[in-house]
This record gives structure tokens, C-alpha cells and sequence, in this order.
């Protein structure tokens, strides 16, 4: 169930069940020639709203533009600064904490996201630590996951695209918004084929190096038939890991 599709009394009433929520988070950024630049968010949202119907649990809305100063040397791209990331990240679990979610799940499609929103996290508990709160005080949790990191999806990954599925603009997120969105599909030739690898530093010198976007991949290779096998992998893998997450002491 989408947060914003409940009234406050329905979401009040939850809470006397389920002190859990899932938090999708993402990034607005370029994804190569025939990637959406909103891969990771939606993506994240996708995923977690299948969660959330399997196990009937709560999905607030997507923070959909994340840390990704590194793509802004491509059009479209948004960023926020690590220190304002933070800032979000620590706003809204502090929200949904001053109404009795104390077991909140962010699932991630961006790996420019893990550093800061960690960062976020230690804020948090400090700010808990600090405070001087009682022991009579629930615990309040935060974890970050990354739906393309479950061992189901490597595997699966593995066996689509083998070493085309590369480290950005990968053929495995790419074929997700695909049978998400199908009217959205983009047919585009790749040359080379796979991208090339290597470092990034800033967002000029990533577009230098990797004029178009793409870093090891080959996401020409995506299908909406593979996005569709790739979501319920990720969405099994997660159920379980959400489950525990909402029984940590």
C-alpha cells in the first residue's frame, strides 16, 4: 500500500500492526542511449510497492533524485549534495519516526546513494544516542538495501548478459523499466558493443571518458521478457530480507 493513497487514520490504524515501512530511493541520471533517466528511481519504486503488496506493508513515496554529481555532465541529470541528501534522508526518517515507524527500510537503485545515505544513518543514531532517551524507547532502525545486489539477481544477471552487464546503464535495470514501461522501450545501436571500464572522478571526466554513458555494459541486450524475470527475482530475494529486518532487536 502507497502511503499517499491512505488517509492518516488508515495509516495510524496500521501502525497498532506494523511498525515498518519501505522507503524507495534512487537517482535522476543519465542511462546511456537507451536508458531512462529515471532507471534507479523507478526501478526502486517498482520493487518496492511489489514488496509491499506481497507482504502488505507500507511504501512512502520515492526520493527520486539522489547523489549523482557524476552524471551531470549528461542533459537531464539532477543531483543533490551529499549534505543535502543527508538532510533529506534524516527529514524523512524523522517524520515517519515522530508517528511510531521505527523499522525503516530504504531499497536503493543507485549506488552514488550508499555512501551518503550511510552517512545519513550514523547522523540518525547519534542524534538517538545523544538525546538521552530512556530504555523504555523502541529502538529505531534504518537499513539501506540494494535490489540489484540480492544473490537472485546476480545469478540471474550472470546468466542474461554474462560480462555485458557491466557496472552503469546495465542491461539488467534497463530491461526492469522495460517491462515497467514498455511504451517508453528505446532501440538504439551501441558501438562498441560493451562499453568501456575504468574510474570516474568528476562529471566532466566522466564524460570524457565514457562519451555515452555507459560504463562495461551492453544494455541493447535488455528485454521487457528479462525485466519482467529480473523483478520477480528481486522482489522474492527481498520479501525475506524485509521480514527479518522488521524482527531486528
Amino acid at each position: 500500500m502507497r502511503l499517499q493513497l491512505c488517509t492518516w487514520a488508515e495509516v495510524e490504524d496500521r501502525l497498532k500492526h506494523s511498525t515498518g515501512i519501505i522507503v524507495p530511493i534512487g537517482s535522476t541520471e543519465q542511462h546511456g542511449p537507451n536508458g531512462l533517466i529515471g532507471t534507479d528511481a523507478l526501478t526502486a519504486e517498482l520493487i518496492a510497492q511489489g514488496i509491499g503488496e506481497a507482504v502488505d506493508a507500507l511504501v512512502a513515496p520515492t526520493i527520486a533524485v539522489g547523489m549523482a554529481q557524476h552524471h551531470m555532465a549528461f542533459t537531464g541529470s539532477m543531483t543533490l549534495r551529499p549534505s543535502t541528501l543527508i538532510a533529506v534522508v534524516r527529514d524523512t526518517v524523522q517524520s515517519l519516526a515522530r508517528h511510531g515507524f521505527d523499522r525503516i527500510y530504504f531499497l536503493n537503485g543507485h549506488g552514488g546513494n550508499i555512501a551518503t545515505v550511510s552517512a545519513a544513518f550514523s547522523e540518525i543514531y547519534a542524534e538517538a544516542s545523544l538525546a538521552g532517551a530512556g530504555a523504555n524507547r523502541a529502538a529505531l532502525r534504518c537499513k539501506l538495501k540494494n535490489w540489484y545486489e540480492t544473490p537472485g539477481i546476480k545469478a540471474l544477471s550472470k546468466e542474461l548478459y554474462g560480462d555485458s552487464e557491466g557496472g552503469h546503464a546495465t542491461p539488467s535495470e534497463v530491461a526492469v523499466t522495460q517491462f515497467a514501461f514498455p511504451e517508453a522501450i528505446k532501440k538504439v545501436e551501441m558501438e562498441p558493443k560493451i562499453a568501456p571500464r575504468g574510474p570516474i572522478l568528476d562529471a566532466e571526466d566522466y564524460r570524457r571518458r565514457f562519451p555515452d554513458g555507459r560504463i562495461g555494459s551492453d544494455p541493447s541486450l535488455a528485454t521487457p521478457e528479462a525485466g519482467k524475470r529480473l523483478y520477480e527475482v528481486a522482489v522474492k530475494d527481498l520479501i525475506e530480507d524485509y521480514r527479518e529486518f522488521l524482527k531486528a532487536a
